[in-house]
């Protein structure tokens, strides 16, 4: 597997995001290669498998809980990568999203030492509700407590919408990078049809490089710089990977215009065929106040099913080493 790719995932970790409008974005993370940037799809090669589990706010009883899945490799007759991806939301209880599409990315070389992937991203949300935990105020009695049942029935009506996505990457010496607009079409997710509803789109940059710390090549540090907006809301931060053999640790301090500002760490260890990680993101200054200390766990697998170098299928693009 080329180092940079390696390194690309390593940076997936780090990437956060904020929650904007009717739509949840906690983040594409280290396994969300595809629903972060389809031009990242099928970039390492081989086939890969890659399930993650997301709890956010633990130790706050907010029932806030993601899950994902995801397949994508490089195919010859494509020339480029393709791949499937899905998520599952669970909101509180009351509020399930669940999202699934396809990537696309095509690789091309623009120079000797130039490379760029574009790509494009089908998907469709389904956003359904359950409202048998949940508690109206005509249910509660200020002396006798909560007093069933409810004399207002809700509706648990679901919505399915469609979304796109694109981006594209640029690969060049020691230094990679990208750029991707989520929801295109800015899509409606609530069953109000008003405009506050919509999904934004949301604009995603890096920036990330591969430098050498040791002359035997096993020790490297990765420095990261990331941007994101969505409508209002601004968001940027730094930080940097250290990478010893099949250990890396990374740590990476976000700040947006909110006044909030969080640090993330983690660890990811390759034994080659498998890539088992770790993050913790914690909150360190709430511009009001509002977040608690710990914001979410995330960890997962990523499964190789194959070696596209050892059948040596890769023509499109010959990836760098970086």
């Amino acid at each position: 597997m080329s180092k940079y790719l390696r390194l690309l995932l390593i940076v997936l970790l780090t990437i956060t995001s904020e929650i904007f409008s009717q739509g949840t974005g906690y983040g594409p993370g280290y396994q969300l290669t595809l629903t972060g940037n389809p031009a990242i799809t099928g970039a390492e090669g081989d086939g890969y498998i890659r399930i993650s589990y997301m709890n956010l706010y633990p130790g706050n009883a907010y029932n806030l809980h993601s899950a994902f899945f995801s397949y994508d490799g490089y195919f010859p007759s494509l020339h480029g990568g393709a791949g499937i991806f899905i998520t599952n939301e669970y909101l509180g209880g009351i509020i399930n999203d669940l999202k699934g599409g396809l990537s696309y990315s095509y690789f091309f070389q623009a120079g000797k030492d130039l490379y760029f992937s574009a790509g494009l991203s089908a998907s469709f949300y389904h956003r359904g509700y359950s409202f048998g935990g949940a508690i109206l105020p005509d249910q509660i009695d200020p002396l006798g407590g909560i007093v069933f049942p409810a004399g207002e029935l809700l509706a648990s009506e679901g919505r399915t919408i469609f979304d796109l996505g694109t981006g594209f990457m640029f690969y060049t010496g020691r230094i990679f990078g990208g750029l991707s607009v989520n929801h295109l079409a800015e899509p409606d997710l609530s069953v109000s049809d008003l405009a506050e509803g919509k999904l934004k789109r949301q604009l995603f940059m890096h920036i990330a490089g591969d430098f050498d710390l040791s002359s035997e090549k096993e020790v490297k540090i990765f420095p990261i710089g990331i941007f994101q907006i969505q409508k209002e809301s601004v968001a940027g931060g730094a930080g940097a990977v250290f990478k010893f053999n099949y250990l890396s640790i990374s740590s990476l301090v976000i700040a947006g215009n909110g006044k909030n500002m969080d640090i993330q760490t983690g660890f990811s260890v390759n034994t080659g065929a498998l890539n088992i990680f770790y993050n913790y993101r914690f909150n360190i200054l709430s511009g009001q106040d509002l977040l608690p200390f710990s914001l979410l766990h995330h960890t997962g697998i990523a499964l190789r099913l194959n070696n596209v170098d050892k059948r040596k299928t890769v023509k499109t693009i010959n990836f760098p080493k970086l």
